[in-house]
């Protein structure tokens, strides 16, 4: 599999610019686990943290089902990888946790933003509310946070990336 990733259009409208950001950075997480065994996607970035590019995967899965679905659409959706005894258990990994589980399911829980999100205008406000239980967000506000999840773990992806191959990148 080659990750292609491609920078919005420089003219585009703000949807669209906000959208292909989105997109940008989600193919620059896939891309920097590319190539990369099960093993050495579970490997931790150095001790004694527990990120992984395996854990920050299921993590951003985790992030997906939390803002698309439970505060944009408000669905009844539990998490996928924690729980209350394992807040952190999207990086808890063991030897059974595959790639392909962790990919299949992040691409589930991007299908569903995509699906969810198309339902709404920029300045819709969600349907749910933030773990604060507060105010409603705009999907504008939820796309602009995604944006800097995903940008901030990609630097984290980068240095665990070239800690296991060498190989870097943008």
């Amino acid at each position: 599999m080659t990750t292609e990733r491609r920078e919005p259009d420089r003219n585009a409208d703000e949807r669209t610019m906000l959208e292909g950001w989105l997109d940008y950075h989600r193919r620059t997480l896939a891309w920097k686990c590319e190539g990369l065994t099960d093993d050495q996607l579970r490997t931790a970035s150095v001790q004694p943290s527990e990120l992984s590019l395996m854990g920050l995967v299921r993590h951003m899965a985790e992030v997906e089902r939390s803002w698309f679905r439970r505060v944009l659409a408000a669905e009844d959706t539990g998490p996928i990888h924690y729980d209350e005894a394992d807040p952190d258990g999207e990086f808890h990994l063991t030897g059974a946790d595959t790639w392909q589980e962790a990919y299949t399911t992040w691409q589930a829980e991007i299908g569903a933003a995509r699906r969810n999100a198309a339902g709404f205008a920029l300045d819709d406000l969600s349907k749910g509310r933030g773990r604060d239980g507060g105010e409603p967000f705009t999907l504008r506000w939820i796309y602009t946070h995604m944006i800097e999840e995903y940008a901030r773990h990609n630097g984290h992806a980068d240095l665990i990336r070239e800690r296991l191959d060498g190989v870097t990148g943008e």
